[in-house]
């Protein structure tokens, strides 16, 4: 029997498939180590943002208080200064 081989594919789903039927170790041979990002984010610049620690502390329980990331938070606070000035 022919050993199937990984799918070059950029589809997530399709990977996704594959890789809940099949293990890792199977394909060692097929795969290499890469430095670089494979996936890069989406949708946005990502922007550096230094608080003090009683800061972060007070943005995580805010957002744990609404379920929702710190990130997303803060990002919903942004997008409504912007639109309010």
């Amino acid at each position: 029997m022919k050993r199937q081989k990984i799918p070059q594919t950029d589809s997530i789903r399709e990977l996704a498939d594959f890789w809940d039927t099949h293990d890792v170790t199977d394909f060692e041979d097929e795969l290499e180590e890469v430095a670089e990002p494979v996936f890069e984010p989406r949708g946005g610049a990502v922007v550096e943002l230094h608080l003090k620690p009683s800061e972060a502390a007070a943005v995580r329980r805010l957002a744990e208080s609404r379920g929702i990331p710190s990130a997303e938070l803060i990002e919903e606070w942004v997008r409504q200064k912007v639109q309010g000035s």
